[in-house]
């Protein structure tokens, strides 16, 4: 019995080891010293750089499904997904076509990232995190365990997003035609912070070394440097100069 799927039309690297049970796709490009787990699915035209690692159960280029009553509009065809150089990605990861992943970035098990999102080099995206579509994350961010960063969301360089946020695109919670012309993500601007548990609201901006403490609720922008603290989330005080971004080594 054949173990694994692979297309004589795909293209695999030197020094590169598939799992059992294991489905390459046509047109399907894979890099040299790559380690590629049990039972991944890597759909048609998927780029894979050199030194990736996959791991067990993940599926990379996935095409994205629609309800009848979704507010997006599938394009006619999505790019293939991409994952560059040297990345780490995890267990039962799924990562839809039209995604583009920078080099050194590690997806942790569990976690989903959407069609038409790029992620730059040296993230993390925590285990089970969310990242919806339309969205840009920078490089070396750290989203943590279980945050959900909503469609048409913007996350500059070097933020850091703790454990269990959630941020929002819908102030009409899926009432009313009124909303389609109001869904916006939020901004989180280069070397912003969130504490723990917090909850962003849509359209919101926090501004380069802005910081949302824990379980905060934010209904408004958050300055630059000031930390932000709770429902709804008020100025605390500012960030102390040794914390800021441009004071790190």
């Amino acid at each position: 019995m054949c173990e694994n799927y692979i297309s004589n039309t795909s293209q695999i690297g030197r020094n590169v080891t598939i799992g059992k049970f294991s489905v390459i796709e046509d047109e399907v490009v894979i890099g040299d010293n790559c380690i590629i787990g049990h039972n991944v699915i890597i759909h048609r035209g998927s780029e894979i750089g050199k030194n990736v690692r996959i791991d067990d159960n993940t599926v990379i280029g996935k095409q994205p499904m629609r309800s009848i009553n979704s507010i997006f509009k599938d394009e006619d065809k999505f790019p293939p997904a991409v994952v560059d150089d040297s990345c780490l990605i995890g267990a039962g990861v799924i990562i839809y076509c039209g995604c583009s992943i920078g080099q050194h970035t590690l997806i942790a098990d569990l976690a989903t990232v959407r069609e038409n999102v790029t992620v730059g080099s040296k993230t993390i995206i925590g285990r089970g995190a969310a990242v919806e579509n339309f969205c840009k994350i920078g490089s070396s961010c750290k989203i943590e365990t279980n945050v959900y960063i909503t469609a048409y969301s913007q996350i500059e360089d070097n933020v850091f997003i703790a454990p269990g946020v959630v941020t929002s695109n819908d102030n009409f919670a899926a009432r009313s035609k009124e909303r389609y012309k109001h869904f916006k993500g939020v901004t989180v601007k280069r070397g912003g912070r969130i504490g723990a548990q917090a909850t962003i609201l849509p359209g919101k901006i926090i501004e380069e070394d802005g910081f949302v403490a824990a379980g905060s609720v934010v209904t408004k922008n958050v300055k630059s440097e000031n930390i932000v603290a709770g429902n709804p989330a008020r100025k605390l005080k500012k960030v102390p100069e040794d914390q800021l971004l441009k004071n790190q080594q």
